[in-house]
């Protein structure tokens, strides 16, 4: 039987590399295939996952050696910390090897909302040349609110003022007078939505942060506003998101995260034929280079724990 059971999709160079000689299993389908994964872990020392695969007391109950979860990626979400803590089980995240990815989405997706003309190759394949329907706004005097605050926010606020956003912040688990607040303007949630021309969440999933941005939420938000969801599904409700952007009620949005997911096709029905709204796989943090380096981190902190 295995060692380590990696049930997720996982970069097979930084496996190789890392975890060479040790005996493992990666099968990236286990994640769907919760009797075969329960079998493969019975004698396992370290599991290694993604979002998707849940990592509750019943799975947990049937590996009794397990030491180490490895999660490819920050969110903790479908890991039931405190089981693990119980079982002296240790959850090893690859915190900040994603960052660059996130960032870097977020800029994007305010770019071609903002800008608008990316959805157009249809219509002027077509012949339509809609020019005038197109014309879109610039990035530069924008103001870029994020709600959270933590290492992937902070870098996506520098990539956001080299192109000339200013930058609000709202976080209030960050005190007053930590040094990251020196370069963004510190607000209340309720001025933060009133006053940015693009809103990007970037919290965890909680009790506190499920629905926290509801309709009511939305309403104060501008009405051309754009809002960026690449944190976790569920923050956003996303019924009224979709009503809002049929009514005119706001400018744009993006979701990489859903509450439910995979997304099928009965939850994705209440996204169908949305105007101004880009939907992507929970992606944003998976590039070529990401992928990589969210591989090897984990890899090795797995080993790492492996050898302790």
């Amino acid at each position: 039987m295995p060692e380590i059971v990696i049930t997720e999709f996982m970069d097979e160079a930084a496996i190789a590399a890392v975890l060479g000689g040790r005996d493992v299993l990666y099968d990236p389908r286990l994640v769907d295939q919760p009797e075969r994964l329960a079998a493969a872990i019975a004698d396992a020392r370290a599991l290694i996952v993604r979002n998707r695969t849940q990592v509750r007391q019943d799975l947990l109950d049937k590996a009794p050696g397990l030491k180490v979860v490895g999660r490819l990626g920050v969110g903790l979400d479908n890991i039931d910390t405190a089981a693990c803590a119980a079982r002296n089980v240790k959850v090893r995240p690859a915190t900040g090897a994603n960052d660059l990815a996130v960032a870097e989405y977020v800029v994007t997706a305010a770019l071609m909302l903002l800008r608008r003309s990316w959805f157009a190759s249809a219509c002027v394949a077509d012949g339509s040349w809609p020019r005038m329907d197109l014309i879109g706004r610039e990035a530069a005097g924008k103001r870029l609110g994020l709600v959270g605050y933590g290492a992937i926010a902070r870098l996506t606020a520098q990539k956001a003022r080299a192109l000339g956003f200013s930058v609000a912040a709202y976080d209030p688990h960050l005190p007053e007078r930590h040094p990251a607040w020196v370069q963004v303007e510190r607000q209340s949630l309720e001025a933060l939505l009133e006053t940015a021309d693009v809103v990007s969440l970037h919290v965890p999933l909680t009790p506190a942060t499920t629905g926290m941005i509801d309709g009511p939420a939305i309403a104060r938000m501008k009405k051309d506003a754009i809002l960026i969801n690449a944190a976790r599904g569920g923050v956003v409700d996303e019924p009224a998101l979709c009503a809002a952007l049929r009514a005119g009620g706001l400018g744009g949005a993006a979701l990489d995260v859903f509450a439910t997911e995979p997304v099928t096709a009965a939850s994705g029905a209440l996204f169908r034929d949305v105007p101004n709204l880009i939907l992507t796989p929970h992606i944003a943090g998976v590039t070529d280079e990401s992928n990589a380096r969210v591989s090897e981190v984990t890899a090795r902190a797995v080993l790492e724990e492996l050898e302790a």
